[in-house]
């Protein structure tokens, strides 16, 4: 049958959405995999007898290796086969994750959850390209991409609280089980379900590729995610980064050069993709930055526990699989780029309620905020998501997928050390003179570094200006939230102008496009995006 938009489209049936329900199980695993450790890692470490350095490689392995594979195996599912790889992952996974629970040592624990990493870095891109061969209709494409995303935001947002509630009845090895059952009904179910596609004209994988992306990628995240910590000299990470921009380069140009190159960069070099990606990036940053700094008031400014500061935190990921959802409909009745523009000045208007919280707001404003900011953020990411994946012809739909994904990762890590970086200058600046004189100097330096580091100084810290210390350090880590707000909504506003006048003259979904319209966005199979717009 064809499609309002004269294209040849074949509606998907019940099968293809049976086929859908079995692919959400691996993806909200990874969402649920990244924040359930929040809650189990003192039990765990008291468990395993793990030192600080050790808890924070048991929390960053896993994220280290799932972002630095993500290209890889999107571009190895194109080659052998998504259904196929996403099968090997889903059984490593599995074995992992039992691997994981049972863990007799730190060390054990940290080599298995970089594996896990890496298992799950064949999950998302598989997942995302299947659901690009499985959907051809522009809504239904939109509807099923708009529910993966849904589950990976929940997933996240699910983590910490199901986290808690396992400590609260088992011990802290069943949290690495919970993808068990998940990865099991997708190992039984998907090779019924889940059609197998592939990449029939791939050539051999490039080993060069892989090791330069492993080496753009790899350091560059930990440079940021050491910068975001402010724990170490910024000498050693900001080296770090700068060698993975270096590798990154050297990557770009051996795909450009290559007959079959790991990933075909010149697939994305079309204005529409190459700056919607973009725009993923930044709206990645700036969520990851926001997200720490309101966890940051709600449990050390607010004082709530880990559970409670949890459950706060819960509808933020909520709104933002709710405006995941609600955009697709709306794109079927406006320009998506009214429906995008709008959501992100939704956003605006989310972070503008965090630049007004103070030391006696409570955690319903900011968490109102945080609401807003979600909710309007979700038509960005899904609609822009499901335009990079018809961007591309569907056999290469494992790279697009890992690209989109890399783009998430790396914005979100980007955020994380930026915003973090000027919470903790704000902070620093807000106690310069605080300390009084007499009190030992790595006294001052935690005090004055963190709300965190006063909190853990309060022992050492002189009685009678106890208070008053703990006060500004409160007050300076509200002024490091409002600035940090002030800069998303900054940084949301200038992307909802560039979507809008990047995107305006795009349809709504299933309407037909204009010539040009449909060239930039969704180039035939064996033709490069950027050849058309010259």
């Amino acid at each position: 049958m064809r499609d309002s938009e004269g294209g040849d489209s074949q509606r998907a049936g019940s099968r293809a959405w049976w086929a859908l329900v079995v692919l959400l199980l691996p993806t909200t695993l990874v969402g649920m995999d990244i924040g359930v450790l929040y809650l189990a890692l003192p039990h765990l470490s008291a468990g395993l007898d793990a030192t600080g350095t050790q808890e924070l490689w048991i929390m960053d392995s896993y994220g280290f290796t799932l972002a630095g594979f993500l290209v890889t195996m999107g571009t190895l599912g194109d080659r052998i086969g998504r259904r196929k790889l996403l099968l090997i992952g889903a059984g490593a996974f599995a074995v992992g994750s039992v691997i994981a629970a049972y863990s007799v040592s730190a060390e054990m624990l940290i080599v298995t959850r970089a594996l896990l990493g890496i298992a799950g870095a064949t999950l998302m891109p598989s997942t995302l390209a299947l659901i690009r061969n499985l959907f051809s209709d522009p809504r239904q494409l939109a509807l099923a991409v708009a529910g993966w995303l849904s589950c990976v935001m929940g997933g996240s947002a699910l983590g910490p609280a199901v986290g808690g509630l396992m400590m609260q009845n088992f011990w802290w090895g069943s949290v690495f089980l919970l993808g068990v059952p998940m990865t099991g009904l997708l190992l039984v179910a998907g090779p019924f379900l889940l059609p197998e596609h592939r990449d029939p004209n791939a050539g051999r994988l490039d080993l060069t590729s892989v090791a330069l992306s492993l080496a753009a990628i790899l350091p560059a995240t930990y440079g940021m995610k050491e910068l975001a910590a402010g724990e170490l000299s910024p000498v050693a990470p900001t080296v770090a980064i700068l060698a993975g921009a270096g590798c990154g380069w050297l990557f770009v140009r051996r795909q450009l050069r290559l007959t079959d190159p790991l990933l075909d960069l010149r697939l994305f070099a079309g204005r529409i993709t190459g700056r919607t990606l973009a725009s993923l990036l930044i709206a990645a940053a700036a969520i990851a930055g926001s997200s720490l700094v309101v966890a940051q008031y709600v449990q050390l400014v607010l004082g709530l526990d880990a559970m409670e500061a949890g459950l706060w935190l819960v509808p933020a990921g909520v709104s933002l699989a709710i405006g995941s959802q609600l955009a697709p409909r709306l794109a079927e009745r406006m320009r998506p780029a009214t429906v995008i523009a709008g959501g992100l000045g939704v956003a605006v208007i989310g972070f503008a309620v965090g630049i007004t919280v103070d030391l006696e707001s409570g955690p319903v404003p900011i968490v109102i905020g945080s609401g807003l900011i979600h909710l309007g953020a979700g038509p960005l990411f899904s609609l822009g998501i499901g335009m990079i994946m018809n961007a591309v012809p569907k056999e290469k739909s494992g790279s697009a997928a890992s690209l989109s994904e890399t783009s998430n990762n790396l914005g979100s890590t980007l955020g994380l050390a930026i915003i973090g970086t000027i919470a903790a200058a704000i902070y620093r600046r807000g106690m310069e003179g605080v300390v009084p004189p007499g009190v030992a100097d790595e006294v001052v330096a935690d005090t004055t570094g963190s709300l965190a580091g006063a909190l853990s100084r309060v022992g050492q810290l002189p009685a009678e200006s106890t208070a008053e210390i703990l006060a500004a350090a409160r007050e300076s880590a509200v002024a490091g939230l409002n600035t940090s707000m002030a800069v998303g909504a900054v940084v949301f506003a200038a992307t909802a102008v560039m979507i809008w006048r990047l995107l305006r003259h795009l349809p709504r979904t299933g309407q037909p496009e204009p010539p040009e319209a449909a060239t930039a966005v969704a180039p035939a199979p064996g033709r490069h995006e950027g050849s058309e717009e010259g």
